[in-house]
């Protein structure tokens, strides 16, 4: 670290002294997990969970020191998340991670004002179910272009506003019967792409199914539209990149463009599109990725 100037009047114990009470004060933050520069635009970070996972949402907290300046942009492996106020000059910005990730160490640029920062967290491995699907001839084909091209662009949303407080709802009463992150074997061949992208509730046929968290409704398809795959669907942008989609409805309770509040009721369960059984299967998005819903109801990511 480069000694900052300093007037030549002051004798050189009180210079050393200053000196390394700075060094120390910025040793003891880093330690905590936290960094801060003493520079003009001096901002501190902080991350959430210390001790992340594979499928566990990142939380960036971004406290600047000025007043000035635009949003700060978070950047992972060249990915770039952006990041929203808080309250007065704190930002947060959300990393997502899914069973895909190589666990290790991330590094993580954070580019505010004129100055950035570099920290580095481990993302820890984690064990993951698997399960043998055998397909009968042409199942593995279903889907239609329309289907998986209105998924895609929902999946891409991402507004300013922020629409959910809070740890997020239960969106069915049904029992787990497959939970997030679950690989699988089709037919002998080891999925490697392939993990299961949420949280299916087995229920029976047509009991409710509620939005997890308030939000715009972005997206509806049904199996007459050529939602073969997904079956009857409502996709809820709960905003800034945050997004559920629910899948294999029996029925569908709202329109495209109605704002939905915790709780409300926007459909029942069912079997439609590729099912085996009637159940809800619940999705959560960030940033076009398939995050683990638990620590969202849990305890919320803020």
């Amino acid at each position: 670290m480069k000694q900052p100037k300093i007037c030549p009047v002051i004798s050189p114990r009180i210079r050393r002294r200053a000196f390394l009470s700075m060094v120390g004060a910025m040793v003891s933050t880093v330690a905590s997990g936290r960094l801060w520069s003493p520079a003009a635009h001096a901002y501190e970070v902080t991350l959430s969970p210390t001790n992340p996972r594979l499928g566990d949402t990142i939380s960036v907290v971004i406290s600047s020191a000025s007043t000035a300046g635009t949003a700060p942009v978070v950047s992972v492996n060249g990915t770039n998340y952006p990041s929203f106020q808080v309250s007065g000059n704190r930002y947060r910005a959300l990393i997502p991670t899914s069973p895909l990730d190589t666990p290790g160490q991330l590094t993580l640029n954070v580019s505010a004002s004129d100055s950035s920062r570099r920290l580095t967290v481990n993302l820890a491995d984690r064990s993951f179910a698997t399960q043998r699907i055998w397909l009968p001839s042409g199942s593995s084909d279903l889907g239609t272009d329309h289907e998986f091209d209105r998924v895609d662009k929902f999946k891409r949303i991402v507004t300013p506003k922020r629409y959910w407080k809070g740890a997020l709802a239960r969106p069915s009463q049904g029992y787990v019967s497959t939970e997030f992150g679950v690989r699988r074997y089709y037919n002998g061949v080891f999925a490697k792409d392939y993990y299961h992208r949420g949280v299916d509730y087995a229920a029976a046929t047509g009991s409710p199914v509620v939005a997890p968290a308030a939000g715009y409704v972005r997206l509806v398809g049904r199996v007459v539209d050529g939602f073969e795959l997904h079956g009857n669907t409502v996709g809820i942008d709960h905003g800034q990149g945050v997004l559920s989609i629910m899948i294999h409805l029996s029925r569908i309770d709202v329109a495209e463009g109605d704002f939905v509040t915790t709780g409300q009721r926007i459909g029942g369960v069912g079997s439609t599109g590729a099912s085996t059984g009637p159940h809800l299967h619940w999705g959560l998005y960030l940033h076009g990725v398939a995050v683990d819903p638990v620590p969202w109801r849990s305890k919320g990511v803020e």
